[in-house]
């Protein structure tokens, strides 16, 4: 009688615990995507304040790396030593580091403060889609992913606008200390109501493979952030770090053949689906990011919108991904079925990327925001459906290592497609730019390739008519090389096999899926 009246209250009860759950997660979501946002925004100020323009780069290189390096590492100590313990370590650290680079001195401390808020953003992404996997059976998950999706779409609108609205304000110490209150929230409702099993490890960190790990993706993220800009793509200092990179991979992969408790265990990539969802996340990154970067500078540059508002050129691209995600959701909770979405999403994205491409200096906006719309369908069908199928292809035991490497391949896709979507855009840009105005044209894209708009207005007539016909010549090399890249992710989801999702209907806590593995019981409860 007891179990029944159990079985009973369950689902009364659960909803709701989870419900406030998730609120601290999203919370917590919305810190790590809206940070570099909101900071980016503040840059010009922070540098006529301290000074170091020289430098500048530093302060979102240093939060890259240190976000990338310690991601894997946050999954593993979340799967060792308890997950809740991890997450809001994570977020003390992140909030230290925020505190700390609102209080810098000058631009050295900045950067340094800022690889400590790195340090802590890298649990947190990591903590947020583990702790949802160990809350709810894969096939519930489908109905948070709207819910994920809108987080990520609000930071990408609204991260200019309350930057700016902060520095114009407050002053740009503010865009760090406006973390603190909302991190506190979402500590505060995690120690109270999150309430997971206690671990612990007998296993030592795999320390070794930690360094190595690091040191090779520390090398990645350095010739993606450093190639065809700080340095050419040939000289010494790119191939060395191109040499470390590979030889510290190298050697990591050997070693966790080796260690008793490796950082990325090798087996979950023995399962088809869960390397396919890495090779898809990490198409689905350099795809988006790449996209992010060049749409508002072509609606700047070409369109002439305005760069207050930057966010907002990209909401038909956003808008569309956050419907599209909502409704694959549903269709997932409800049938459990979910491959014709990575296979739907990676055709729309491999068809939006081609349209961009067509996109010349008569391009309306109208235009331009259709073919945004038909990648942001693509992008939703597969932004949190990669996450999904990768936890499911995992046991319990590897949620962590499994959320942290989909998030990790995801980061680097991001960091590739920057670099070389970008090296590909600027040498365009300033092949047409010498071709249509000269020695002018050169001189005026000699530093960079993406002009201001304060620098725009002050070029001469043909040299501006000359810049945007560059920039419709970049953005189609950019989205061009886009749509090819895309064509992998297309392949790779006709391989995706459907594994039953666990957790799924009329199953029980306790019964067997169909490919054996247990369902978990909740393991949620309100206090």
């Amino acid at each position: 009688m007891a179990d029944t009246e159990t079985a009973r209250t369950e689902p009364e009860k659960r909803p709701r615990s989870v419900r406030v759950v998730l609120l601290a997660l999203m919370i917590t979501m919305m810190l790590a995507m809206l940070d570099n946002m909101i900071v980016g925004t503040a840059m010009p100020t922070i540098v006529g304040e301290l000074g170091g323009l020289e430098h500048l780069s530093w302060v979102v290189t240093a939060y890259t790396l240190a976000t990338a390096a310690s991601t894997p590492i946050w999954g593993k100590l979340g799967d060792m030593y308890g997950r809740k313990g991890a997450f809001m370590t994570s977020i003390v650290i992140f909030l230290i580091g925020s505190a700390l680079s609102g209080m810098a001195q000058n631009m050295g401390e900045l950067i340094g403060f800022r690889a400590v808020q790195g340090l802590g953003a890298g649990g947190l992404m990591v903590g947020v889609m583990a702790i949802i996997g160990d809350l709810i059976p894969p096939r519930e998950r489908g109905k948070y992913q709207g819910m994920m999706a809108g987080v990520m779409a609000l930071a990408m609108i609204g991260g200019p606008l309350v930057g700016g609205t902060i520095t114009d304000n407050w002053g740009w110490r503010w865009s760090f200390y406006i973390n603190l209150p909302l991190g506190v929230i979402a500590l505060a409702a995690i120690s109270v109501v999150l309430h997971l099993p206690r671990k612990r490890s007998e296993a030592r960190i795999d320390y070794l493979g930690a360094a190595l790990l690091t040191v090779g993706i520390t090398s990645i993220v350095l010739v993606t952030t450093w190639g065809g800009t700080e340095y050419a793509w040939s000289s010494a200092r790119i191939m060395e770090l191109i040499a470390i990179g590979v030889a510290s991979l190298i050697g990591f992969v050997f070693w966790q053949t080796k260690a008793a408790e490796p950082i990325v265990p090798l087996h979950i990539f023995r399962s088809r689906n869960f390397t396919l969802m890495s090779v898809i996340g990490f198409i689905t990154g350099f795809v988006m990011f790449g996209a992010t970067l060049f749409l508002p500078l072509y609606q700047q540059s070409v369109q002439g919108a305005s760069a207050t508002n930057s966010g907002l050129l990209l909401l038909p691209m956003l808008g569309a991904m956050l419907v599209t995600s909502m409704v694959a959701g549903r269709v997932t909770t409800s049938t459990g079925r979910y491959k014709i979405f990575p296979i739907v999403g990676s055709v729309l994205m491999v068809v939006g990327l081609y349209l961009l491409s067509t996109m010349d200096t008569g391009t309306s906006r109208f235009t331009s925001g259709v073919f945004m719309a038909v990648v942001g369908l693509g992008m939703g069908c597969l932004m949190q459906i990669t996450m999904l199928v990768a936890q499911n292809s995992v046991e319990m035991k590897d949620m962590g290592v499994a959320s942290s490497s989909t998030t990790l391949f995801r980061t680097l896709g991001s960091s590739f497609g920057v670099a070389i979507m970008g090296a590909l855009f600027n040498n365009r840009v300033q092949h047409v730019m010498s071709e249509r105005a000269g020695a002018l044209g050169s001189k005026v894209t000699e530093q960079s390739a993406q002009l201001d708009a304060a620098s725009l207005a002050k070029l001469p007539e043909a040299a501006r008519e000359a810049y945007q016909h560059a920039v419709s010549a970049g953005t189609h090399s950019a989205f061009l090389l886009g749509s090819v890249v895309a064509v992998i992710a297309m392949v790779g989801a006709w391989f995706v096999k459907e594994v039953p999702l666990k957790g799924a209907g009329p199953q029980k806590a306790g019964e067997d899926t169909p490919d054996g593995a247990a369902v978990p019981p909740p393991v949620v409860e309100a206090v």
